[in-house]
This record gives structure tokens, C-alpha cells and sequence, in this order.
């Protein structure tokens, strides 16, 4: 099923869910919403499933408007973050309720809950009470719930949130997996940045009830077209400095009290060409290394720092480090042995430096 949303938006009493929302979601695709709390993604969610009216805009299921459409009749199957399982039921009686409420025949039923429950690895517990149940088992009968309805779009409002982290990665390979071997369109609802990077074919980026972007993975990432998506895509998140981009010695540099780098060519002239006094600088923690053997000093892209802050991640360390009166975050190694007190030296990659308009937070490297 294709899903178009024009100009979809929702409102109450003044107070703005939704602003203006305009996307375009193939047959077959996985697409996550992805935003801090109050972004506007759940009730655009909503709004596509039909339990929220909105208040302008119009939703178009394979070319059709569905704005009027009960829930039940556009053909959707919902998986909740709260499960919303029947507790009195057996696991079958809850795989088989949506079954039963469209009075499909006993036999049919029970062939269609034993396959959906089979895909799900829980075949050999439909006799089972809901509260006999793990919390991942429970999940599974949920997602088994919305598949049993054989569903042309597949909605998902951050159903792994009450998972443990082991059994959340497991459980977003079998969605995964799942959603492409049904050829289900699925929307997907999320604040963690790891599901929608690892799930998604394409990532709509939400923040205050608007669509900052809606890409896929690798470009959000690597050409972020807002500050909001460069802080937010990516983990440890961002560096951000106020810099300006100055000319000197045929080579372009940004500078800043503290900070004074040598930028390359390419992504200097665009940032110069903006024509701004000031411009936001943006370097991903991953992309400033300690000098050592490996990662020798470099001219004009290095910097002296104190180490403040360190905290183990396991295989690597984040560093909270001032160089003078600026604070930035550097991911190393753990066999760098940095600890707090040292005076160390930062080597920075400025192949993949950012820049933003201080006063929209628009890329002027990305338009």
C-alpha cells in the first residue's frame, strides 16, 4: 500500500501536534518516525490510522483519500507500546480477536492464528494465559494480533520500549525480517535513533509538530539539511561551534577564540559563500582522534585539550574534554588510556565538518 500525507496537520485549542506534515511512503517500504517526545510523531501515527481526526491536510492511502474512513476499514494492523493484550485470554484468543470480530469461520481462524503464531515462534503457547507470559512473548502475540489481519500497512508505536536491550535487538531483526518477507508497508514510530538506522529504508525526523527531514540512513547522517537532525542523528551526538570561515595564507580556516582549523577547499567555499559573519560549525565525536603513533598531529587540524570527563562505553571511552573555555566530546578507544587531568592533543577530520545558519539552523552545505 502506498501512503501519501499532504499538508497533514493537527491542532488543539491552539496547541500545534502536527504542522504541515507532507510525505510520500512506497508500496512496501519501512518508514520510521523519528523524534524526541512531544515531536508530533505518535499523532501523525494516529492520524494515519484513523483515531485522530486531523485538523487540515489529507491522508491518501494508494491514491485514495482516507480521511473519513473508520480505522477498521483501512485495512491496518496497529502494534502498541503497551502490547494492549487482553489478560483474561489465552494467547490464541488474542491473536484471533480481530478474527472474530469480522466473524470470519472457526476453521479459518484457528489455520491463520497457528500459522501467525508459528512466524512468530510462539505456536506451541496458544493455550497459555497472557500473564504467563515474558515480556518479549508477549510482544510476539501482539505483533502475531496485527498480522493475523493480513494487513496492507503495518503500524508500530514504539514497541520495543519495555524490552531489555538484548531482547530489543532481537526483536527488531525479526520485525525487520518479517515486514520485508510479507511485503507489509510499515510505519514506524520511534525515539531511538539505533532502531530507525537499523530498520528503516527511509527516516522521517521530527521535532515541535514539523518535518525537518526525511531521508534515507546514511544521509541523514552524513548531509544533515537542519541542526536539529545533525544534534540528533548520531550517537554521542554532535559538536557544535560559533565560528567564523576566514581566508588566509590560500587556504580557508574557521576560527573562534579557542578553535582555529584548517578546512578543506570543497566545504570551506560553500560555508563562505553563504555570506555570513558567523556560521555554526558541526563535528561528530567519532571524527576527532588523540595524536598518537596512529593518528600522527596534523597542521592546522589540531587542537590541545584537558580531559574532564570520561566515560566507558566498552570498547570505547567518551571523552569530555575543554580546549580553553570550549567544550566538545571525543569518542576514542579504550586502549588509548586517556584519563581525567591530562592535557592531551586532538586531531581533527574535517572531511566531514557541517555547517549551519545561525539563524535559521539550515545547512548551507545541504540546500
Amino acid at each position: 500500500m502506498r501512503v501519501e500525507l499532504e499538508n497533514l496537520s493537527k491542532a488543539w485549542d491552539g496547541v500545534v501536534g502536527a504542522d504541515r506534515i507532507t510525505l510520500d511512503i512506497a508500496d512496501g517500504e519501512f518508514v520510521a518516525f523519528l523524534g524526541p517526545s512531544g515531536c508530533g510523531k505518535t499523532t501523525t501515527l494516529l492520524m494515519v490510522a484513523g483515531i485522530y481526526k486531523p485538523s487540515g491536510g489529507t491522508i491518501k492511502f494508494d491514491g485514495h483519500v482516507v480521511n473519513e474512513v473508520a480505522p477498521k476499514d483501512r485495512g491496518i494492523g496497529m502494534v502498541f507500546q503497551s502490547y494492549a493484550l487482553y489478560p483474561h485470554m489465552t494467547v490464541f484468543g488474542n491473536i484471533s480477536y480481530p478474527l472474530r470480530i469480522q466473524k470470519v469461520n472457526k476453521t479459518e481462524i484457528k489455520e491463520r492464528v497457528q500459522k501467525v503464531a508459528d512466524m512468530m515462534g510462539i505456536g506451541d503457547l496458544l493455550d497459555r494465559k497472557i500473564v504467563q507470559l515474558s515480556g518479549g512473548q508477549q510482544q510476539r502475540v501482539s505483533l502475531g494480533r496485527a498480522l493475523v489481519k493480513e494487513p496492507q500497512l503495518l503500524l508500530f508505536d514504539e514497541p520495543l520500549s519495555n524490552l531489555d536491550a538484548r531482547l530489543r535487538l532481537t526483536m527488531r531483526g525479526e520485525i525487520k525480517r518479517l515486514q520485508e518477507e510479507m511485503g507489509i508497508t510499515a510505519i514506524y514510530v520511534t525515539h531511538d535513533q539505533v532502531e530507525a538506522m537499523t530498520m528503516a529504508d527511509r527516516i522521517a525526523v521530527m521535532s515541535g509538530g514539523v518535518l525537518q527531514a526525511y531521508d534515507v540512513p546514511t544521509d541523514l547522517y552524513e548531509h544533515p539539511k537542519t541542526q536539529f537532525v545533525a544534534g540528533f542523528v548520531g550517537n554521542p551526538p554532535m559538536n557544535f561551534f560559533d565560528v567564523e570561515i576566514v581566508a588566509m595564507d590560500g587556504e580557508f580556516r574557521a576560527k573562534s577564540g579557542s578553535i582555529d582549523l584548517a578546512l578543506p577547499r570543497d566545504r570551506a567555499e560553500k560555508a563562505a559563500a553563504a555570506g555570513k559573519d558567523k556560521l555554526i560549525m558541526g563535528v561528530r565525536p567519532e571524527d576527532i582522534y588523540l595524536v598518537d603513533d596512529a593518528e600522527p598531529a596534523a597542521p592546522g587540524r589540531t587542537l590541545t585539550a584537558a580531559i574532564e570527563v570520561v566515560e566507558p562505553l566498552g570498547r570505547e571511552d567518551l571523552l569530555g574534554v575543554t580546549v580553553n573555555d570550549v567544550e566538545m566530546r571525543v569518542l576514542v578507544d579504550k586502549t588509548k588510556g586517556a584519563a581525567v587531568g591530562d592535557n592531551v592533543d586532538l586531531v581533527f577530520d574535517m572531511s566531514s565538518v557541517q555547517f549551519f545558519d545561525p539563524e535559521t539552523e539550515q545547512s548551507v552545505l545541504w540546500t
